[in-house]
């Protein structure tokens, strides 16, 4: 799936790390992770797609599903 164009957010999968489009990212919000666009580094820190919040690395290693690695 590509990138958005444009001013706004991207959706990407917290299963394949891929970006996915807004359809599919408001289908499966368990699974995906909203992020803004040109959005800054997080220092490699994991966040939760179900609650958005950023976890623990140990939480982010056992929850690869419903997690991803900011950057």
């Amino acid at each position: 799936m590509a990138k958005g164009k444009g001013s706004g957010s991207n959706f990407r999968s917290a299963i394949t790390g891929k970006f996915v489009t807004h359809k599919q990212g408001r289908s499966s919000p368990r699974t995906t992770v909203r992020e803004a666009k040109n959005g800054g580094s997080t220092g490699g820190t994991y966040r939760s797609a179900i609650s958005g919040r950023f976890v623990t690395t140990a939480y982010g290693k056992s929850h690869p599903r419903t997690t991803i690695k900011d950057n």
